[in-house]
């Protein structure tokens, strides 16, 4: 298995969707040119589609290429390619699943394993190295004797987003009819990173892949290939937020806190305090199989907070600190990404201790910014505790025509971690100005005095 980082062909026909962002900004008022059998669609098939207004054509892109026919099977690269531009697979990884069309087995595999070797009784001598219909492969960690890699392989299982870290998006895999008209495609994929979420399609014949060697001077031809593509639903993952935000101005003294509850409280009951002695136990913060989280006791219950504070107000420029907090004492999060939504993202003069990259999924729109750890520095955010945080600050050039601190336009429109959609405050909860910060209206009386009193000097 294999996975590459290439362009991702569906961006190609983004230009009808682009026109109706443009017109009707969609991800606030979708375009009304929906008829009766779209509503029906929508209707029967929402909780499983993935459409991300901000990512349109983000998904993971499985490849299976044929290299060589054997005498009673083949060999073929696998190749991942993560599509989505900010949502990667956090350790411990990966893992991907099919059914065979038929009675396959796998001889031999090279950069991963299967979790299984399943009934392989009726083989004598050799043994192939997975007899299950239903194989589950997983990555191989990092420092895997060398006749045991392929290329992009071997990351434990970790992917990054395409627009973190290209290079990163992808890992890899060999496997083992005799010729393309007896070969079935396998069934059923299933992807799991490390949890729910992704639902994957058939199996489709695409034109043969080509390659070129390692001198890069002749092309090669898979013999056949064939795509799967999994897209991610959030509700899928969970039917409950995996974070949340709170705000804060120099402009008011008051904090608004994260929504009571905003991802479930299905966890209160297990919550540790944060002076509890519990937390001196050893092994307190391994995680466990299942990622069960161990949350620390909070009105919001979420294992992540985003904390965003308008800290200062300059002539021309306006500073924010962005915060990011560790809840859950069981996790760490490696290769972190913090997206957000705000229409002065145009403007980003300066990032400070964070990587900054700004996403534009149509040309004319720039108000949607990736926020990521800088390499062996901040690029991992600890479990919940001292050490548990990671911040910045983000200075950005005022845009005349429309900036103002009224109304909450200071804060963002909708912020993602890890590529999943956190829960914001309700808008009439934001800080305020205060009073004295508006331009006070002049009485009509008080102007018609005024008036009077000039016309009497001019006579």
């Amino acid at each position: 298995m294999e996975f590459k980082n290439q362009a991702n062909p569906a961006q190609e026909n983004l230009q009808e969707t682009k026109e109706c962002y443009q017109r009707w900004r969609c991800y606030l008022v979708p375009e009304l040119k929906f008829n009766l059998l779209a509503v029906l669609y929508v209707m029967m098939f929402s909780h499983a589609v993935a459409y991300d207004p901000l990512d349109p054509t983000g998904n993971i892109t499985i490849k299976w290429d044929v290299m060589s026919w054997t005498a009673d099977g083949y060999v073929a690269a696998v190749t991942m390619n993560n599509f989505q531009m900010y949502r990667g697979i956090m350790s411990p990884g990966w893992t991907l699943g099919w059914n065979w069309a038929k009675k396959e087995v796998i001889w031999t595999m090279v950069g991963s394993q299967t979790t299984e070797q399943g009934d392989c009784s009726k083989f004598k001598g050799s043994v192939p190295h997975c007899c299950k219909r239903n194989p589950t492969v997983v990555d191989l960690l990092p420092g895997v004797p060398y006749n045991q890699q392929f290329s992009n392989c071997c990351k434990g299982g970790v992917l990054s987003g395409w627009a973190q870290d290209p290079s990163g998006s992808v890992s890899a895999v060999g496997v083992a009819g005799t010729s393309n008209k007896t070969v079935k495609l396998p069934k059923n994929f299933t992807l799991l990173g490390p949890g729910p979420g992704y639902t994957c399609g058939p199996a489709k014949i695409v034109p043969s892949t080509v390659f070129l060697t390692t001198d890069r001077r002749r092309k090669t031809q898979a013999l056949m290939t064939w795509n799967v593509t999994c897209t991610y639903s959030q509700f899928l993952a969970s039917k409950n937020p995996s974070c949340c935000v709170s705000f804060s101005s120099f402009y008011n003294d008051s904090i608004t806190p994260c929504p009571s509850c905003a991802c479930g409280c299905q966890n209160k009951k297990n919550c540790i305090r944060s002076d509890s002695k519990l937390l001196h136990r050893a092994g307190i913060n391994t995680p466990k199989k299942d990622n069960t989280p161990l949350l620390q006791c909070t009105h919001h219950m979420c294992p992540i907070r985003v904390h965003w504070h308008v800290k200062l107000n300059y002539k021309d420029y306006w500073r924010v600190k962005v915060a990011i907090t560790n809840f859950n004492y069981r996790m760490n999060y490696t290769q972190w990404s913090l997206v957000a939504q705000h229409p002065n993202l145009n403007n980003v003069t300066q990032v400070f201790s964070f990587d900054y990259k700004p996403l534009v999924p149509y040309e004319s729109i720039n108000d949607t910014g990736m926020f990521y750890g800088m390499k062996y520095y901040n690029d991992l955010l600890m479990e919940a505790g001292p050490q548990g945080n990671v911040q910045s600050e983000l200075l950005m050039q005022k845009n005349k025509d429309t900036f103002t601190f009224k109304n909450g336009w200071a804060f963002p429109r909708k912020v993602y971690f890890n590529g999943d959609e956190c829960k914001l405050p309700p808008p009439d909860t934001y800080p305020f100005l205060p009073n004295s910060a508006y331009a006070k209206p002049v009485a009509i009386s008080t102007l018609a005095a005024s008036l009077f009193l000039l016309v009497l000097a001019i006579w």
